[in-house]
């Protein structure tokens, strides 16, 4: 008889303290189809995507694997909780548990700090022979995964696109970004006939779409000019998010655009200056966003943004006018999040030497409310301010304007109306004070 593993991934708890839940499931996480990809055959593995389906307490499984993202890591200690009343063996991970290690150490029986490839076989192996570490880590030199096993997925209500890794790591070093301190600057690719082999298999099981994983795909030119000639020849559309200044390689544009790619995400953070600077962002130049935003509009492709307030150089003024810098450039989704001092990223240690943590309860942390003092406000302000804006970029005209009344409607009509829904969606959610997420 097969040992077997439950993988979790958690949903978060929304603001009034219950579990976000959704009849479908867009963005799919790739971390429980890959570490089950890397787990032997001796094992079989169960995955459990809350969002849409319930957590199985009652599982035959003895080992279980929590991956904890971001604000779900409440759920997270929860169901770590319930499952060693339970008399479960529970391996937490995820980027929240590679943050803050010694906290993850006091609700798992073991955690994996960082990158799972050259951890979980030894984690399972010990597991196996009774001897199981508190800690794995081991820095990750080369990036090679096994196909994921994305066959797991089919019998739960995803949506119509999984994902595909390309590159970790990012070469950007921004003080808020989690993904600066767990790679500091290191940045990884995978060879493009491996991404190519993900991609094809992504097709025979039906999909038309693919979300590629990397958080800068476009810094190096000839990698990526390489990787769109051989999509393309796969004639799938797709989607990835990159830095704003690949506005500036039109010829770039226009291969990644007749590739099949459809949608581009932009982590702007801020249209002040002086906020970007603060936030060690200082290569991006907000007064040439508008510019940017056209030209890449220009080639076909939808844009998706997700922006943060309540650095130093915001003001109230200031987050007002990015609603209309929002509507003004027909952005056809938007995300916002209060600037948050995670625990483990360079921002947090700043916030705590200038003594300006303001609420110290890490697990309360959301990035809806304000939990450091701002430097020209209150942190009352910032978040009525914050939930201002969403309401005033979710108005029903400004959701017209900038899904269906946009130049490429006509190119593409099934696109602009689903933004449309998408948008009327979010605005149903932040009318019921409830943060829209990409989940």
């Amino acid at each position: 008889m097969k040992k077997k593993i439950l993988l979790i991934q958690p949903t978060p708890y929304d603001q009034h303290g219950n579990l976000v839940k959704k009849n479908r499931l867009y963005f799919v996480g790739l971390a429980l189809p890959l570490l089950a990809a890397l787990t032997p055959q001796e094992y079989e593995v169960e995955l459990c995507y809350e969002t849409i389906e319930d957590v199985p307490f009652d599982t035959d499984a003895d080992l279980v694997g929590i991956s904890s993202m971001g604000h779900a890591v409440m759920r997270t200690i929860d169901i770590a909780k319930k499952f060693r009343e339970l008399g479960k063996t529970v391996v937490l991970g995820g980027y929240m548990v590679s943050l803050m290690p010694e906290e993850a150490q006091k609700y798992g029986d073991a955690v994996m700090i960082g990158d799972a490839e050259e951890t979980w076989a030894e984690m399972l192996n010990d597991y196996s022979n009774g001897e199981l570490k508190k800690v794995y880590h081991k820095k990750l030199k080369e990036l090679k995964t096994p196909l994921p096993r994305y066959e797991l997925l089919l019998d739960k209500k995803i949506g119509n696109f999984l994902p595909v890794q390309a590159g970790r790591g990012c070469p950007k070093t921004c003080s808020f970004c989690s993904v600066y301190c767990l790679y500091r600057g290191q940045y990884l690719k995978r060879s493009i006939p491996e991404v190519i082999r993900d991609i094809k298999r992504v097709k025979e099981l039906g999909f038309k779409q693919f979300l590629l994983l990397d958080d800068n795909i476009f810094s190096n030119r000839d990698y990526a000019i390489e990787l769109c000639a051989e999509i393309k020849k796969l004639k799938m559309k797709w989607m990835t998010q990159c830095s704003i200044d690949i506005a500036g390689d039109e010829e770039l544009l226009d291969i990644i655009s007749s590739s099949g790619c459809y949608v581009l995400s932009f982590g702007l953070e801020s249209i002040s200056e002086e906020s970007l600077r603060s936030m060690n962002k200082s290569w991006a130049k907000p007064e040439k966003y508008a510019e940017q935003i056209r030209i890449i509009h220009k080639h076909g492709i939808d844009i998706s943004t997700e922006m943060v307030v309540g650095a130093d150089g915001d003001t109230l003024e200031s987050i007002k006018s990015t609603a209309r810098f929002i509507s003004e450039n027909h952005i056809a989704v938007p995300r916002f999040y209060i600037l948050t001092p995670i625990p483990g990223t360079k921002f947090f240690d700043e916030m705590q030497e200038q003594n300006r943590i303001y609420n110290t309860d890490i697990y309360s942390y959301n990035s809806c409310e304000a939990v450091h003092i701002p430097k020209n406000m209150t942190p009352e302000e910032l978040t009525q301010a914050y939930w201002e804006l969403y309401n005033e970029v979710y108005t029903i005209k400004s959701i017209v304007k900038r899904t269906l009344f946009t130049r490429t409607f006509l190119k593409r009509p099934i696109s602009a109306v689903f933004y449309f829904f998408v948008n009327l969606f979010y605005r149903k959610q932040i009318k019921a004070g409830i943060v829209p997420n990409i989940i």
